[in-house]
């Protein structure tokens, strides 16, 4: 976590063992998005996406107990499969909450693929707090969804 005029940034990395292209469709086609999107337990029933410069994406993610709530944004930056960044958005947005921005580098190792993960700037460390944890529970899902591909 980093405090910068105006907010808190998120910056997380992690380490997949597939290629970066493998890793970059994850990230970006409903169908791979919805094996592993969102924390321990949550479901991604609805991804659309307009993989495109200003092209919008929305998500519809269902916690374990409740309702679905949605998020959305606008694509900034498309470089397969080396860089993605876009808004991000609450469309039911609790108190706190404000538009932030993801930027995920996607790096070749020898043995896979490191992501850096940059999100920000949140308005509370409560924020930053959820987000890191979503993340970091994504990312944990991400990596048990490529294992099982063997």
């Amino acid at each position: 976590m980093n405090e910068q005029a105006g907010g808190l940034l998120l910056e997380l990395e992690s380490s997949f063992n597939a290629p970066p292209e493998r890793i970059f469709a994850m990230l970006t086609e409903p169908g791979e998005l919805a094996k592993w999107w969102g924390p321990h337990g949550f479901a991604l029933p609805g991804a659309e996406l307009d993989l495109t410069v200003s092209g919008r994406y929305r998500f519809t993610m269902k916690p374990p107990d409740g309702d679905p709530f949605h998020l959305s944004g606008c694509f900034l930056e498309i470089d397969p499969p080396a860089r993605l960044v876009y808004t991000f958005n609450w469309e039911e947005p609790a108190p706190g909450d404000r538009e932030t921005i993801v930027e995920l580098t996607l790096d070749a190792q020898k043995d896979g693929t490191r992501v850096s993960l940059s999100q920000g700037l949140f308005a509370t460390n409560e924020r930053l707090a959820l987000h890191r944890d979503g993340w970091s529970e994504s990312f944990a899902k991400l990596r048990g969804v490529l294992e099982s591909y063997g």
